[in-house]
């Protein structure tokens, strides 16, 4: 497919909720780009789809105004069919989520050099009057040549520009990674992405953010109620962590000092310390608040725990003196309130979100399971810390993550009929198969996942894999089995048959519950299917396996 004339897609590199990320050649410069196509859901109606499309050039002005070389350059914004495409540098790359999901946690050194690079990004942006307002390890891209830079502007806002397009009680951005006073009040300012920043590089060394909960509620009412999570592998990134996770965003490190802490972790040798160094002085757009964030007019329906209850924090080894109940029952009920109204698609690698009312199908506050512990691993923050068997599948995650099913269409003349409340969903790789409406997809590195948000009960779908299916399952088999991933092992099946080997097992997880899962890889269309739920529901679940398999539909 040609764009505009000049740029023709080649590979889809990433997908999400939003829209897609695809490589291309631009056929008047001789070059690769990354193109991004703004797809919204199809629930949204005019006045959503509008704002996507407002937020897409918003995200293209904020780019452009940035010429540094730790920040994903825009190259262009052409129109296609009334909708923006923005063409982008292409940078072959992980996130930094994908490398810490891989090879876990980072050692300080390389998580502080890492810090350093989003560090000089997010000030050159800063002095630009760009706030990106949504650091995290997603939007940090490692390049395979050893760059890091900072990508996904889709939520900035900036001088002079168009205005923050939240509607009243509304605040964007991931919940772990958003900083205390933009979830109270809707603050948004350079000390704010600063805050983002030290959630990151937390995430980065303990393999978690530091209010990682089971739910974004859960995650709202700590943030409000306590400090963040102990870092006890941060090394001599500690002092970085401490300094820009500081609650009062006037205590909080500025750019220079960060720096400081920054290169001194990394190796590097420290800067001579300035004499004072606030984020309120660090550039045109501090102290920018985002417009419409008035909370404390709506009621809030949903209760937190009294922050009052809680005990005092303490930091750098001193009680400090314990919070104002009433004060603290203040901003909770901010909290409470921002969270009621709070609803991010998130574009898992691909980014440009967009806050909706909670009246739209799929609705869910956050990036969690809509049901507390319903996502495979059961209730609570996944440990991922150093010691932490990785999980030994794709698709295997704590929460359920993702967007909701879209309805595809059937082959042509195809003589499966979905059972009622099932809908068909085609992919872009091809394959169709049919499941649940309720069901929300999702993408595991190149691995398309299902998972139905009340049970946990996933399906996944693999491409590729060995000529012989039964020498490609005991290989991912070996592989789990190498890296630690199956502890308490149970092997129940390893055959096979009817043209297709199958590998069932079952495991425990860190939380102590056990799941069971197999691996079905087709001979001739060397495709492999997953089916992972708990042990208890395997033999519930069973209806649902046969009819997502009966259904799977290669491409022709």
């Amino acid at each position: 497919m040609l764009i505009a004339g000049r740029y023709r897609l080649l590979d889809l590199v990433g997908r999400g909720g939003m829209g897609r990320v695809w490589r291309a050649h631009d056929e008047m410069l001789h070059r690769e780009v990354a193109v991004k196509e703004i797809v919204p859901p199809s629930w949204l109606d005019d006045r959503g789809r509008a704002e996507v499309r407002l937020r897409t050039m918003r995200e293209a002005r904020a780019a452009a105004r940035l010429n540094h070389p730790a920040v994903v350059r825009l190259y262009d914004v052409v129109a296609v069919d009334d909708s923006p495409w923005i063409v982008m540098e292409y940078v072959p790359s992980r996130t930094l989520q994908d490398v810490v999901d891989a090879e876990g946690p980072l050692e300080p050194a390389r998580a502080a050099r890492i810090g350093v690079a989003v560090l000089d990004a997010l000030q050159a942006a800063h002095s630009a009057g760009v706030l990106h307002r949504d650091i995290k390890p997603q939007n940090v891209l490692v390049a395979h040549d050893g760059r890091v830079m900072l990508t996904d502007f889709g939520l900035a806002t900036f001088d002079g520009g168009d205005g923050a397009m939240t509607r009243p009680g509304m605040v964007l951005g991931s919940p772990q990674y958003v900083a205390p006073e933009r979830a109270s009040d809707g603050v948004s300012s350079v000390a704010a992405d600063l805050w983002s920043l030290g959630a990151t590089l937390h995430a980065a060394v303990e393999g978690q953010s530091p209010y990682a909960r089971s739910t974004a509620m859960a995650t709202l009412s700590a943030l409000a109620a306590g400090p963040p999570d102990p870092a006890p592998h941060a090394g001599a990134l500690a002092p970085v962590l401490h300094g820009l996770l500081r609650r009062n965003p006037d205590d909080r490190l500025g750019h220079d000092a960060a720096r400081r802490l920054l290169r001194t972790a990394a190796g590097g040798r420290a800067d001579p310390p300035a004499v004072t160094d606030r984020p309120s002085a660090d550039g045109p757009a501090s102290g920018a608040v985002d417009p419409g964030t008035a909370a404390d007019d709506l009621d809030p329906t949903i209760p937190l725990p009294d922050p009052a209850d809680e005990p005092a924090s303490t930091e750098a080894g001193g009680a400090s003196p314990a919070p104002d109940p009433s004060a603290a029952g203040r901003t909770a009920r901010r909290v409470a309130v921002v969270a009621v109204a709070l609803l991010v698609a998130v574009v898992a690698g691909v980014g440009t979100a967009l806050t909706v009312t909670s009246d739209k199908p799929g609705d869910v506050t956050g990036w969690s399971s809509p049901t507390p512990g319903a996502g495979p691993l059961g209730p609570g923050p996944l440990p991922r810390g150093r010691g932490v068997p990785p999980p030994p599948f794709a698709c295997v995650r704590p929460d359920i993550v993702g967007t909701p099913v879209r309805a595809g269409t059937p082959s042509a003349g195809d003589g499966f009929q979905p059972p009622p409340g099932w809908i068909w969903y085609a992919d872009v790789t091809g394959f169709r198969v049919s499941v649940p409406a309720t069901w929300w997809t999702s993408r595991d590195g190149t691995v398309v996942c299902f998972q139905d948000p009340a049970t946990g009960r996933a399906f996944s779908v693999a491409e590729g894999g060995a000529v012989d299916p039964l020498q490609r399952v005991r290989a991912l088999r070996d592989k789990a089995a190498a890296a630690g991933a199956l502890p308490g092992y149970d092997e129940i099946r390893l055959a096979t048959g009817d043209g297709a080997a199958e590998w069932e097992c079952r495991w425990e997880t860190p939380h102590g519950r056990w799941l069971r899962a197999r691996q079905q890889t087709l001979g001739a269309d060397r495709w492999t299917l997953g089916w992972i739920t708990f042990d208890e529901d395997w033999t519930g679940a069973a209806a649902d396996w046969e009819m997502v398999r009966k259904s799977f539909r290669p491409p022709r």
